[in-house]
């Protein structure tokens, strides 16, 4: 497979021409990476109005993804969510658009939802305990459809796989969807590999755009040898083609006008990776995966079922809060993904070693466990908020910063959390609970942003 950008931008960066363009340092090197880090000059092509090597590198990539089509994103998938979920509300005329939307959303969706002034209502399975899981199933799906009365959503939205690794049932809630003329939209952030599964995984654990979504955006580079911000916006065979082209205007109306040719040329040369040796490497990786889940749940620990690029650990059942827990990792120089006082969660790749799974399987053998400490998620209601403000009215409105204690009972101005997971605990336009206020300090949020009214 032909890798266009990495290929022009190489050969551009190994001349000698005299750079009277941006960006500043013209070509020399500070960091290292100067020489290949280009403008939209002549021959680059230009990225959301591409005709060249951009377009052929996208083409490339929706083949590679089996996509009606795709679009790459420097900016993370934060900006191809604000592009799918501009797309949705650009179809409505004269009222707002109505999400659906599985609580644990990242913060970037409740961002866009705020710039285009769309409406959500909240699908909560029915055991919600934990901020980053929120397992829905068809019947959920069904019953917010029908709570939502003549009003009729656009889009159910929902996360797969989650910070925890759980993947939701797509090909059941795809049916929902598509019994009611309903778009379905899946933040696949953590599941860029999963279309490249084994077969034996392709219907239980496979990539949405298979599985049944309509509109779906992975982060390249939180599970694929892409650079920081890379992403993709894919579209499925099934999605009206009037929502590509007002995706392709929301991608320019949102982005930046400087995109970076490091993270374009990371993408490209990602292509040809795909094409070729990726397959077996991931077989092989997920693999070993599996065996260091199983060696870590040998030492006593419980380890959670995941995708098969996640190993998560119930620190809490073990006996151990987030900070000692992390300490105990580093001292065999292991560096998770998230550590929070419920769970330690390991992201790996196929660029993950073996010495890299013996070193995270010797650590969990030298941590001895302790005794569990109590689990409170049964005391927890994070299921409904009453609501004062629209998400949109709340994020523009005058906000004050306020610590936790102080911040009960007010309206939530903007989702403040940490990120990871950057899930946020009150949505804008709710009123912060007592038990908000535990859960924000449990996530080591000390203040957070209220409606100044």
């Amino acid at each position: 497979m032909k890798t266009p950008i990495f290929d022009f931008v190489q050969k551009y960066g190994n001349s000698d021409f005299s750079r009277f363009h941006m960006p500043g340092h013209k070509g020399r090197d500070f960091t290292g990476s100067e020489r290949f880090d280009i403008t939209e000059i002549d021959g680059a092509d230009v990225l959301y109005a591409s005709d060249g090597i951009i377009k052929e590198s996208e083409e490339n990539a929706s083949s590679l993804f089996c996509t009606a089509k795709t679009f790459y994103s420097t900016e993370g998938s934060s900006h191809a969510i604000r592009a799918m979920l501009g797309a949705v509300a650009t179809h409505k005329k004269g009222t707002r658009a109505l999400i659906l939307a599985a609580r644990n959303v990242h913060k970037a969706f409740i961002y866009a939802c705020a710039a285009l002034d769309i409406d959500v209502e909240w699908i909560y399975p029915q055991n919600f305990t934990h901020l980053c899981s929120c397992i829905i199933t068809k019947a959920d799906v069904e019953r917010a459809i029908s709570d939502c009365g003549e009003r009729k959503p656009d889009a159910v939205y929902i996360t797969t796989p989650d910070y925890l690794g759980n993947i939701a049932d797509v090909p059941d809630i795809s049916a929902v969807c598509e019994h009611n003329n309903i778009l379905l939209l899946a933040d696949n952030a953590h599941g860029a590999y999963l279309h490249f599964l084994p077969d034996a995984y392709a219907t239980e654990k496979g990539h949405p755009i298979q599985l049944g979504a309509h509109i779906c955006c992975d982060s390249a580079h939180k599970t694929l040898p892409v650079l920081t911000g890379g992403a993709y916006l894919h579209f499925s065979e099934n999605c009206p083609t009037r929502y590509i082209d007002a995706a392709q205007k929301m991608l320019r109306i949102f982005a930046t006008t400087s995109p970076s040719y490091l993270v374009l040329q990371s993408l490209d040369r990602c292509n040809g990776y795909l094409a070729k040796e990726f397959k077996g490497k991931l077989a092989k990786t997920v693999k070993c995966v599996l065996t260091v889940k199983e060696k870590i749940a040998s030492f006593g620990f419980i380890v959670e079922e995941t995708e098969p690029l996640k190993v998560v650990v119930n620190i809490k059942k073990a006996g151990y809060c987030a900070a000692e827990f992390t300490e105990k990792l580093a001292e065999h120089k292991i560096v998770p993904e998230m550590c929070d006082n419920d769970y330690a969660v390991f992201m790996a790749s196929t660029e993950n070693d073996e010495r890299d799974f013996e070193r995270l399987a010797e650590a969990f053998a030298s941590i001895p466990l302790k005794k569990p400490i109590k689990d409170d998620a049964q005391e927890m209601n994070l299921r409904h908020h009453e609501r004062k403000l629209s998400i949109r009215e709340a994020v523009f409105a005058p906000h004050k910063t306020l610590p936790v204690e102080e911040a009960i009972g007010k309206i939530c101005g903007a989702p403040t959390v940490s990120c990871p997971p950057a899930v946020p605990v009150v949505i804008s336009g709710e009123v912060i609970t007592e038990q908000d206020a535990e859960l924000m300090k449990k996530y080591n949020i000390k203040s957070v942003d209220v409606v100044d009214l």
